[in-house]
């Protein structure tokens, strides 16, 4: 047990430096990483008023770029898509898009300091990089943990004819402030509603609403998309089933595409969960998911549209199926029976967003249908918005198997909510950040996003602030996987709200696979979920090397053990401690960190923050609930599965 304390003491005594450097203004988080000193020094020359665009690029780096001049120059033929030639004094792209998302970069390289010998060509390597809101009409969001939805639809107000009227100015500004944050980090799209979809909003009183949003997002290269419940027309009164072969239910779909086209002509699509957790869809009427997802896309077709349809589908049609497996089971031979505007969006992990997941092998299972692959950003898993846990690295664990190559896009559940930090915790802006940054280029480290992020948003370059900050956030990640689900144990949360422990969770009238107790399995025998070619064989989905790999108890990353496989509690591990023994040190390992992570905020970074106080205080506070629900994790869970070891709790 000596092991976790000596890190936690050598990772505490690189965190002692004091602060000596002064912010020069206040912040309480609203503006983001947007936070900059304004010059007004920099004459933009080029084509900047041949549109919207081009007028925010020239006003951004007149106001913030400390060099003299810059020249912008569009040039169709360089075949460039969204992507930028940059130097410190010129931008060049194939689009006006291209020569904003130029700029930012630009800006981003100033305030990191990296402008020395700048040459450099950027495309993105994903088409679509969308944020999914779950938010509701209603102004509460799903899975939201800052505030209510920033889409006040009361204060965008129609005329009697349903004609825009007016928008009320904090709405504007706030809408602008979010298009420019994404616009910064290569964000090209936002689906604007949960997909638990309300049927209303298929109103036409809503869609006039969304055209106010998507003309404000238009400039800053954002479409708008919009999740949609399948049975819309039905709910609405204008059909009488939602069966996607009636053509009557075709032709209402075709006549609402019309009407959101002739008011939004680059609305993105609809973004679908069917037939998941209660949701209608095809398979009501004994439909296929191509059935349904096809209609759609018929429908959007014409105006070049596109559905995302979820693979998140479990439970109905798989009884007594490992639910890891399902996805696979349901649409892998779907796969090349949807229409070519059809993409597959899937979670990133087989289960549904743990702390730490194998990555999801659909995306080796699905070869003709476009892929989109889809993170969380908020931490429904992962302490809401009252940990600090850093996702950047969870997020490039994913892409060491799951190439952008394969993907048409990246979509992110949003973390956005009216607090006016936007993310509730100050440091869960630096998961927006990230996903939108990794969106954009997956193979930039999470070191590196890190510390953009972190001198953009608190204007500190003193590396006696940003290594021992950074160092924080790399590590929390896995701090958190130590205190919540080590070694591959997943999903013993609370019920419903998932904030907290909860192993010996079982409701008798809820599905078993929604309990706790069906994921650890633990027994007198010992702990973990059986997914091998003797259990389950979840195994036998992946391809090879995974398959042979995490088959073998001998072989299997420990990272992933009890996902894989139910291990004896006093099985030998790598580091010659039983597994029992290794559950108690991670436990106590993720505390141990914790703590040290709350020691040093409080006792060595304030001096930097002075102008980020109410930032410091908001940090410094939830740390204290980190480390006090850390601990309870740790207690619950090793005090429950001590019922079934029968062996000492290592301290």
């Amino acid at each position: 047990m000596k092991k976790y304390l000596i890190l936690s003491l050598a990772f505490a005594f690189a965190l002692t430096t004091k602060a000596q450097i002064f912010l020069q203004k206040t912040s309480d988080g609203s503006m983001l990483w947007l936070n900059k000193q304004c010059y007004n020094t920099c004459l933009v020359k080029g084509m900047t008023d041949k549109d919207a665009t081009l007028s925010i690029a020239k006003d951004e780096l007149t106001k913030y770029y400390k060099g003299k001049e810059v020249s912008i120059r569009i040039d169709p033929l360089l075949n460039l898509g969204e992507g930028y030639m940059l130097t410190d004094s010129s931008i060049i792209a194939s689009s006006s898009i291209g020569i904003l998302y130029g700029a930012y970069d630009l800006l981003r390289l100033q305030e990191t300091g990296n402008l020395s010998h700048l040459s450099k060509t950027e495309k993105p390597a994903v088409n679509l990089r969308i944020l999914n809101h779950w938010d509701n009409l209603d102004g509460s969001i799903e899975r939201g943990y800052a505030g209510k939805s920033i889409w006040k639809w009361d204060e965008i107000i129609l005329d009697k004819t349903g004609e825009f009227k007016n928008i009320s100015k904090d709405l504007r500004n706030r809408l602008i402030t979010y298009a420019r944050s994404n616009a910064s980090i290569g964000i090209n799209g936002a689906v604007l509603n949960n997909v638990n979809a309300s049927p209303q909003m298929m109103t036409s009183e809503y869609l006039h609403k969304v055209k106010v949003i998507a003309d404000i997002f238009r400039p800053y290269g954002i479409r708008v998309y919009l999740s949609i419940n399948f049975a819309s027309p039905m709910a609405l009164g204008y059909t009488k089933t939602a069966d996607p072969l009636d053509m009557k239910v075709q032709l209402w779909w075709k006549k609402k595409a019309k009407e959101i086209y002739a008011s939004i002509p680059d609305f993105g699509g609809f973004l679908v969960k069917a037939n998941s957790e209660g949701q209608p869809g095809p398979g009501d009427y004994h439909r296929s998911h191509a059935d349904g997802a096809n209609m759609l896309a018929d429908a959007l077709k014409p105006f070049g549209g596109i559905v995302m349809w979820r693979s998140f589908v479990y439970g109905a049609n798989h009884k007594g199926e490992d639910r890891v497996k399902q996805a696979v089971s349901e649409f892998k031979y779907q796969d090349g029976k949807f229409r070519d505007n059809v993409i597959l969006q899937s979670k990133n992990g087989p289960l549904d967003f743990q702390p730490r997941e194998p990555y999801a092998p659909i995306f080796d299972n699905i070869h003709q249908t476009p892929q989109i692959a889809e993170l969380q950003i908020t931490q429904e898993y992962l302490g809401q918005s009252k940990h600090l846990v850093y996702l950047a690295p969870m997020w490039k664990e994913f892409f060491r198997f799951v190439s952008p190559d394969k993907l048409k896009g990246i979509a992110g559940v949003s973390n956005i909510g009216d607090n006016a930090n936007w993310c509730g915790h100050p440091f869960s802006q630096a998961n927006w950040y990230a996903f939108g940054r990794l969106a954009w280029n997956p193979s930039i480290s999470s070191e590196e996003i890190a510390h953009e992020w972190l001198i953009q948003t608190y204007e500190c370059k003193d590396e006696r602030f940003t290594k021992p900050v950074e160092m924080m956030m790399l590590t929390s990640r896995e701090a958190c996987v130590n205190y919540m689900m080590p070694l591959g144990l997943h999903h013993i949360f609370k019920f419903d709200h998932h904030y907290g422990p909860e192993p010996d969770g079982f409701k008798a009238e809820y599905p078993l696979e929604w309990c706790p107790v069906y994921y650890h399995q633990a027994d007198s025998n010992g702990i973990g979920f059986n997914r091998s070619s003797d259990g389950t064989d979840a195994v036998g989905q992946y391809p090879e090397p995974y398959r042979s790999l995490y088959d073998n108890l001998a072989t299997c990353p420990e990272e992933y053990l009890l996902w894989f496989h139910h291990v004896p509690w006093n099985y030998r591990m790598k580091s010659g401690s039983t597994l029992w023994e290794e559950l108690c040190m991670r436990y106590n390992m993720g505390v141990s960190m914790v703590e040290t992570y709350r020691d040093y905020w409080h006792t060595s970074t304030k001096e930097y923050m002075k102008d980020h106080i109410t930032e410091w205080e908001m940090t410094d506070s939830l740390l204290n609930v980190q480390l006090a629900s850390a601990k309870e994790w740790r207690d619950v869970c090793l005090k429950y599965f001590q019922t079934f070891s029968k062996m000492n709790i290592d301290e």
